[in-house]
């Protein structure tokens, strides 16, 4: 596997080294995260900000131990008990830069609904396109014919 793709050329674009960050979070508290962290962090993808993407909706489970937030504060739960939650995957990137990572991280934590979230980070590379927003390439969506997605939200 390749570690650095600085020496990458293609004439379709190039890629930059992020960290990926994916959050599994309930799927009403996307936005609240999402807002948070572009106080701190545009969250751009080439001349876009605010990019993000949010699995379909799953579950989440887990056996909280013994004097775990849960077991402190619901009644008559009982360590060890399972629980299982709904739950989406949000993911985003920022660029490998330490100082924007605590930043957003900060950001994160103070609004995620759980002590202790499920937060994973990777060392990934983005592409960045070769960008032309007036190409002639019949597959873009300006011109195939089908023009945007319909928006879900």
């Amino acid at each position: 596997m390749m570690s650095d793709l600085s020496e990458y050329k293609a004439k379709s674009g190039r890629f930059e080294p992020v960290w990926t960050i994916e959050i599994q979070t309930l799927p009403e508290d996307t936005d609240r995260i999402l807002d948070a962290v572009m106080q701190v962090h545009p969250l751009s993808f080439g001349r876009y900000q605010r990019n993000a993407s949010i699995s379909a909706i799953g579950k989440e489970t887990s056996q909280p131990e013994p004097n775990s937030t849960t077991t402190t504060h619901v009644d008559g739960f009982e360590a060890g008990m399972t629980e299982t939650y709904p739950m989406v995957e949000l993911k985003i990137s920022v660029e490998r830069d330490l100082q924007i990572l605590e930043k957003v991280m900060d950001a994160i934590l103070h609004v995620h609904h759980y002590e202790e979230p499920v937060i994973f980070l990777r060392e990934d590379w983005a592409s960045r396109a070769a960008y032309n927003p007036n190409s002639t390439n019949p597959n873009r969506w300006w011109n195939n014919g089908k023009g945007m997605p319909e928006k879900v939200g």
